[in-house]
Order: C-alpha cells, then structure tokens, then sequence
C-alpha cells in the first residue's frame, strides 16, 4: 500500500461525515463540498511528510475539516454582505444524503441553520460537533484549541441563542398542523385564512438571491406580509386564472415545508409556530440556484 493510498482510503471512510459536519458549518452544500475535497488534499500531503504520524485517521480528518469550516465561514460572512436580498441556508433532500451525513438529523433544519449564522464560527463549530455528532467537550476543546470548561460554555451559551432544549429537540406538531391547513387555504385561494394563522409579529425571510422578484428586506408584522402574500396571489391569478398557486407538504432537511408553484416557479416555505399555533416565522427560499438538489421543486 503507498503513502498515498492510506490516507485516500481515510478519507473516503469518512467523507460523508465530514459533509455532513462542514453543511451544518456553512449552510451550502457546495462549499461543503469543496471543504471536504480540501481535506482529503491536506490528508495526502500530511502522509507524505517523511516526520508525520497520525495515530487516528478519523480524529486528524474531522480537525482539519472543523478548521477549514470555521476559515470557510469566516471568508463567506464578507461574501454575504453583498448578497441580494436575506440568504438562507441552501436546502437538501434528506433521502439523497448518506446517512453518515445525516446523522441523527439535528441542526439540519433550514431554521436552525439560519439562526446558526448569528454564531461565532468555533461557537457554531462546538454545536455542530456536539448536537450532530455526540463528541464531548474534550474532544471538542482538542480540535477547537479551547478549554472543555470553555468548550461548555460555548455550547450552553449556542443553545440558549438558538433557544435549542439541550435535552430533546423541540416537537414540530404544531407546525405540521398549520402547514395542513396552509396547504389547503391556499389551494382554495383563500387568502384570508393564511393571513389570520400569521402572529401580530410575524416575519418573513424571502430569499431570491436577485434571481427572481422576491422581498428584499426581512419583512415584519402580519399586515407587511399579508401585502407581500397577497402580490402573489395576484400576480399567479394574471400567469394563470384557473389554478394561479399550487401547494403541497414535502420534507426538505428533515423537517416538513411547503413547495408553492406559481408563475412557473416552485419556492420552499418553511414556518414555525408559537405555542399558540400561529406563525410567527416564515423562511421562503426561491433562488433557483439554491434549489438544484431538491427533485421536490422540480
């Protein structure tokens, strides 16, 4: 066996681990992508230095991989001041994934990705680590270059930001429920019932990346998104009279959402719901470039 083809194997081992850990560090399949092949580079060339040694395959290629994530994130935070409207997070088909990617599902969600990038990047880094992928504040504090009590406090501070129950993921029922009945009021087209499901205080995050018409600022307040919602509606009936806006629940990142179609354009709507069952956020992704790993949308 050469040099090189040990840590080649290494790293096709785990390379659906380490996606799974650099999409939850970026929020972008692509960049995962490119990370994860800059590691496997790393890899080689760590193999060939005649004075190196790696006691662990695994513990060297997720270090290296957390490392390029948080230099990842960092160089994209200036890349996203200049993109066109709110970004959010790029969505996947969770049946397409590996499972090692998946892993046990948590911080795949588009919400909690989004929230994620108010993060610092190793802040994100130990959630990710942690949450997804069951590693313990030591482990953590080796790849991270902290302490574990550091390492904790971090964590604690991440959940409580990201209002994440450090025992159990939060339940989706209501959710679910206001997506059913979402589904069929705007199938009616009755778009006054999708107005009174929205809280006072709603907001609405739609992401058009400058490709397609779309919101350019967070909009808030249930009268400021019933206007946006009912330019829709409006604009679909003239692209189409007989059936102007299509609905249906899909899962996308393992979480149930919408796909709307209208003006030969498919979005995905995410919402979540207070404890009231009113909606209180929505996060509508339309950028077709986001949309090319979803067959859903298609």
């Amino acid at each position: 066996m050469t040099l090189g083809v040990s840590a080649t194997a290494a790293w096709q081992s785990e390379r659906n681990r380490l996606l799974g850990i650099a999409y939850r560090m970026l929020g972008d399949f692509g960049h995962a992508e490119d990370v994860v092949s800059e590691v496997a580079i790393d890899a080689v060339r760590q193999e060939r230095k005649a004075e190196s040694r790696v006691d662990s395959w695994p513990a060297w290629l997720t270090t290296v991989c957390v490392r390029r994530s948080v230099d990842r994130v960092r160089q994209l935070a200036a890349v996203r001041e200049d993109y066109i409207g709110p970004w959010l997070p790029e969505p996947l088909d969770m049946a397409t994934l590996p499972e090692e990617a998946v892993a046990n599902r948590e911080l795949l969600s588009l919400t909690l990705l989004h929230l994620a990038e108010q993060l610092a990047p190793e802040a994100r880094a130990a959630l990710v680590l942690h949450r997804a992928f069951g590693m313990s504040a030591p482990e953590i504090a080796e790849i991270l270059e902290k302490t574990p009590a550091a390492v904790r406090q971090m964590i604690s501070r991440a959940e409580r930001r990201l209002d994440i129950d450090p025992e159990a993921p939060a339940p989706r029922a209501k959710d679910r429920a206001a997506l059913d009945k979402l589904v069929h009021a705007i199938e009616q087209g009755e778009l006054e019932t999708v107005v009174a499901m929205l809280d006072r205080d709603a907001i609405l995050w739609a992401d058009g990346g400058g490709k397609v018409k779309s919101a350019m600022n967070p909009l808030f307040g249930a009268a400021r998104i019933s206007r946006f919602f009912a330019g829709i509606f409006g604009k679909a009936v003239v692209f189409d009279p007989v059936r102007p806006v299509r609905a249906e629940i899909v899962e996308v990142n393992g979480e149930a959402a919408l796909v709307l179609r209208h003006h030969g354009r498919a979005d995905i709507v995410t919402i979540n719901c207070g404890p009231d069952g009113t909606i209180r956020e929505l996060r509508q992704l339309s950028n077709p470039d986001k949309l090319t790993r979803l067959s859903l949308v298609r």
